[in-house]
Order: C-alpha cells, then structure tokens, then sequence
C-alpha cells in the first residue's frame, strides 16, 4: 500500500510538527525498519500492516493517506483582509492558529548532553549584536596586538572588538531585513528561537505573525515547494496561500529563516532563488536570516549584514545564574540568587584559559554541564579542552544531522586536527596569535601535499588549502578572520592545546621536548607546559629535561641554594599522609607567599623566571599526579 500525492502532503505535514528521523517513527510504530519508513514518505508501496502503523503514529486516517477515503472539506478560507480591522482580525487568526507549534518548535532546546530539554525562556541571555562584521574591516598586525607583545598578551584581547555593540532585538526591529552572521555555537538558532516565541506571547512586535522557518527543512521538502506554500502550511487550514501573503505584503510578518549554511550544495541555487525573490516581494515584513561565519559570501542586496557578539561577563554571569536556577533551583542565596552560579563564576575566574571558552554560548552550555556533575571542572584542563573540541569538529552538526559539502575529504577528524596542531605550533613559536591568510594557506598546503593522494600542482593546492582554511572557519569554528586577510585561533586555549598536542604527537619527541624547555623562562608558554605534561604517559622526560634546563640557572646562587635545601629537608620532616612531591610543592607555594611579603632584594628579572618555573614545578607535579590528595589549594 502507498500514499497518494494528497496522502504524501498531509505525511509531510506531520513530519514536519514531529521532528522525528525516521528511524524514531519507525521504532515507535512497532520497529518498522528506516527504509520502510523512507518509502513511506516517498509514496512507495510498503507492507499494508506497516501502512496503517506508521499512519497511526503520525495521527493520520490510514484511509484518507491511501486515497480509499475523501478529505473531509476544510473551513471556508479566510478571504484577503480588504481593510484594517479585518487585517488585524487575521493576523489574530494567524496567531493563534500558529501559537502552539511555535511554543513546541521554538520554546525548548536540547543540546550536547543535556538529558532532557530545558525551556529557551528559562535560560537565555540578551544578545548583542555587532553593526560591522569583524573579519571585514581593514586592520593590520600591529593594530590587533594594540601595543602588547606575545610575551605579555591579554589573552582575552584576541576576540575583543571594537566594533559597537546594539541590543539585538533592537538591531531587529530597527533593521526590515537582517542577515545574521556567527561563528558555530554562537547562538544564532536560539536568538531566532526566542524572538519567535517573544513575538508569540506578545512581548515583541506583538502586531505581526511569528513565522520561523529551518532552511534545511525547506529545502529538503519532498515536493519542493516554493517559500510562500511551505509557509502556508504552518496555517493550513485555516488560512489560504492568499490570505498569508496579503499578510506578509502588509508587514504584518516577523519570518525567521534559520541555517542558510545547512543547505545542501545540490539546494543551493533553488534556496537562494526563493529567498531573493521572497524578500524582494514581502519586504514590507520583518525578515532575519541566519548563517555562519564565511560559509559562503551570499549577497542579499537589500540585507543588512550584522554579526553576533561573543558574551560579555555579564552575559555569562547570567547565563549561568538562570542554567543553575533551572537545574538546581534547591541552591538559592537568600535574595534569589544561584549558590552553584556563583561557585561557576569564582572557578572559571581562577582558570582564565577555560574563562575564556565561555564567550561562545556553545562552549559555556558545554562548561556548566561539566560543572553540574560535582561544582568543578575536570583536574585534567586537556580532557576539558578535548570535550570542547569534540563538540565543535563532531557533535554539534551530528547531534542535529547536518551534513556538510566537505571540500577536505582526505581529512578525517584525526587528521584535521593533526593539520591545526601544525599550524599552531608554528605561529605559537613566532609569537604569532594573529597571523595573515597566506600563511595558513602554505602551512595547510604542505600539509596536503604530505597527504597520500593529494594534488601536486601548485596552483591546485593553493586553490585547496584556501578552500580548507574557510571550512575550518565555518564548519567548525577553530579558526576565525579577525580582519581581512589576518586570522587567529578562535580562542589562545585552542592555540596553546593544539600546540600541545603537536609536540607530543610529534614522530620526534625528544627533540620536540627539548625545543619545547628551551622556552621555560617565558610565561607565555606556561599552559603548554601544563597540557603537555597532562598529555605525556609519563612526563619523567619532560621534568629530566626541565631540570637540566633550571640547574645552570640555579647553580651560582647560593640565596636559592639555600633555599631549596631549606625546602627539601621541611618536606622530609613532615609526617603527614601525602607524598613528599606534593609537601615539597606546598612549602614552594608556601614561602613564594613569605617571599612577596618580605619583599626580599632579589633582580626583578631573575625573580620572574624564578617565579614561573616554581609555579611550573608546582602545578606539572599537580598535573602528572592526580592523587596528591592536598586539601590546600597550592595553585
């Protein structure tokens, strides 16, 4: 048995309230296989008990689908609204016949490894919008470090802009047509998500017709409609194809078009085809889209192009005050305010490199999940990171089944890292956080042309590599152009474990070890250090080589001498049920804080080094030893 073209439009209907694959309709129909469930949507004949199981759980008459029974006629249509009061009665019309399937489409979201949605109200946070796009204007090198050098860098200053900030439901209902560009997990579908469901309950231009639609969704339409007949199925049957468009022709529409760059290649040019010729018709209605960050360079000429803002403090403050509200509404202070926030907020400002994950609102999803389980972060700052990057290379598009054109098919996730792990340890040795276009694209290049069966034309690798470099960008976000031409890691913590992983990951390690304590006096690669002891099965070279590093360092001052006899025979007297590195360590952390308050006479600059391959010492014995077990913290 199989639907009839009628029967296939009411499937498709369902389908689309549902939101389900089909292997989830067909497993609660009674473990019908994929494959039947396709050719069901597809009209083709399956076994007839499976018919009428897959009809019962859409909630369709398994009769009416198969064309043995007629479709009962629908209501009168709504004729078009020839005046004001009957143009108003309409969009009340539209609205409420719209009302619930904005609520179960845009009201929830469930990402990562949430266990079960968590209403979008409940948590967002006020977004910001910036009015120029960063990676389109013309900066140089000297101006994006603004007077600081690699050894002294803020790394929260790789992302800062200056660019103008605007309240983004501002930017919307200033601007009739908005395309919303962010980089992967900025929160684009959630904005969208929420103006919907705003405008919905009368919070936000309570006079027009929410109307969000999933561009993937629409292109993937089995009888591909155009733009305005696949809207009209959002009011089917109450209003006609005429009545909505009398609508939109009015502006009476806020039409949220989400995920340009989740359309297919094969979609492309009929998507975008129906978008130009849509806006230009309705563009008396309010309509936003949203796309990544240098997916593709689409021109809507009458659009104004603005791009979402990385959260400020505040706005992670927020947002983890309402998450841990929602998830553990047990945990309030007396004014109303989350216990378990403000643990978040103190453990993120003592770890600056994860602080600085939080200003994606992905990651900062991703970082109070982990916080949730024991209100603290994993020891192992390297398995975070790894958790991180798993979610922007791997989960993020496969948890909502999107699949990319990838212009990289020799480079399996394994090997895309292993690409960014050389780009970074190159320009993090330069001292390079920001480094030009070309530069990526010859170390990309060399990359590829390593790789078995790659090009070995010249003019065919640079044509790649760039084509790589933009992928990066936009599919996983790793990479961002922070002016034209000049790019950097998305953020220093990806910069400092990529470079990581490369020297441990290296064919010569020893010699990369060895390259790597040459650079122990420098505060800048202090996190390096840390992760790639974290990462080494065991570190015994790495201190072997630490050691031999500091030892000439430490050999003509006697003031030292006498200091570390000091500390080691304090650790040795001790009894206490801790390793003696770990009581050794304390008495380091220990007498740095003396030290400080004493004021000892020690050269400023010998001091520093001092300073840091003490905190090193410290912190890669915490590293390499899980189990010191210190109820103090010596960090």
């Amino acid at each position: 048995m199989a639907a009839t073209p009628e029967g296939l439009a009411l499937i498709e209907e369902k389908r689309r309230i549902s939101e389900e694959s089909a292997q989830g309709i067909g497993d609660q129909a009674g473990n019908i296989h994929r494959s039947s469930v396709q050719k069901f949507y597809k009209g083709t004949p399956i076994l007839t008990a499976n018919f009428k199981k897959l009809c019962k759980q859409l909630d369709l008459d398994w009769e009416i689908v198969a064309g043995l029974k007629k479709i009962a006629p629908p209501p009168a249509l709504v004729d078009v609204a020839p005046d004001p009061d009957e143009l108003d009665g309409l969009v009340q019309q539209a609205r409420s016949h719209g009302n619930a399937d904005i609520e179960k489409r845009c009201g929830e979201m469930k990402v990562l490894d949430m266990r079960q949605p968590i209403g979008v109200g409940a948590i967002y946070t006020d977004v910001n919008i910036l009015e120029k796009i960063t990676g389109r204007t013309r900066q140089d090198l000297g101006d994006l470090m603004q007077g600081q050098s690699p050894e002294d860098f803020d790394r929260f200053l790789l992302g800062a802009v200056r660019e103008r900030r605007v309240d983004g439901l501002e930017a919307v209902r200033a601007k009739k047509q908005l395309m919303i560009l962010g980089r992967p997990g900025a929160g684009k579908t959630t904005f969208l998500k929420r103006l919907a469901t705003l405008c919905n309950q009368g919070d936000f231009l309570q006079d027009q017709v929410p109307i969000f639609v999933t561009l993937k969704e629409f292109a993937e339409t089995v009888d591909r409609p155009g733009l305005l007949p696949f809207i009209t199925r959002y009011f089917s049957p109450s209003l006609s194809t005429e009545a909505v468009s009398s609508l939109l022709e009015q502006g009476r529409g806020l039409v949220l078009l989400d995920g340009l760059d989740e359309v297919l290649e094969q979609d492309h040019d009929r998507v975008l085809g129906e978008i130009r010729a849509f806006a230009h018709h309705y563009g008396a209605s309010h309509i936003v889209i949203t796309c990544r960050i240098a997916a593709r360079e689409y021109v809507f000429e009458q659009f104004t192009d603005v791009e979402m803002a990385d959260f400020s403090d505040e706005q992670i403050q927020d947002f983890a005050d309402k998450w841990f509200k929602v998830k553990e509404p047990e945990n309030l202070d007396e004014k109303g305010n989350s216990t378990v926030a403000k643990l978040f907020w103190k453990a993120i400002n003592e770890h600056k490199p994860i602080k600085e994950l939080a200003i994606n609102p992905l990651l900062l999803t991703l970082l109070c999940l982990e916080f949730e389980q024991s209100s603290e972060f994993p020891q192992s700052r390297s398995e975070l990171y790894r958790r991180a990057l798993e979610v922007l290379l791997r989960k993020w598009d496969g948890q909502r089944r999107i699949k990319r054109e990838d212009v990289y098919k020799r480079l399996p996730v394994e090997r895309k890292e292993n690409l960014l792990g050389q780009l970074a340890k190159y320009t993090f040795e330069r001292g390079d956080y920001f480094f030009r276009e070309d530069v990526a694209k010859q170390r990309i290049s060399q990359y590829i042309q390593n790789l078995p069966d790659a090009h070995t034309d010249p003019d065919a690798l640079l044509v790649d590599s760039h084509a790589v470099l933009k992928s990066i960008e936009a599919q996983h976000g790793l990479l961002t152009e922070r002016a034209t031409g000049i790019y950097s890691f998305s953020h220093l913590t990806f910069h400092e474990y990529f470079t990581a992983k490369a020297i441990v990951d290296s064919p010569d390690q020893p010699t990369a070890l060895q390259a790597l304590v040459m650079h122990l006096h420098e505060q800048r690669w202090r996190e390096v250090f840390l992760l790639v002891a974290e990462r080494m099965e065991s570190a015994d070279q790495l201190l072997m080589l630490m050691k031999q590093q500091i030892d000439p360092m430490l050999a003509n001052d006697k003031k030292l001498q006498k200091f570390l006899t000091w500390v080691d025979q304090k650790s040795r007297s001790v009894e206490a049920p801790y390793k003696v590195a770990a009581i050794r360590a304390f008495y380091f952390a220990l007498d740095r804080v003396l030290a400080i308050e004493r004021t000892i006479d020690l050269d400023i600059d010998r001091d520093r080094i001092l300073a840091i391959i003490l905190d090193l010492d410290i912190d890669i014995a915490l590293a390499i030893d899980r189990d010191l077990n210190i109820d103090i913290d010596i960090d």
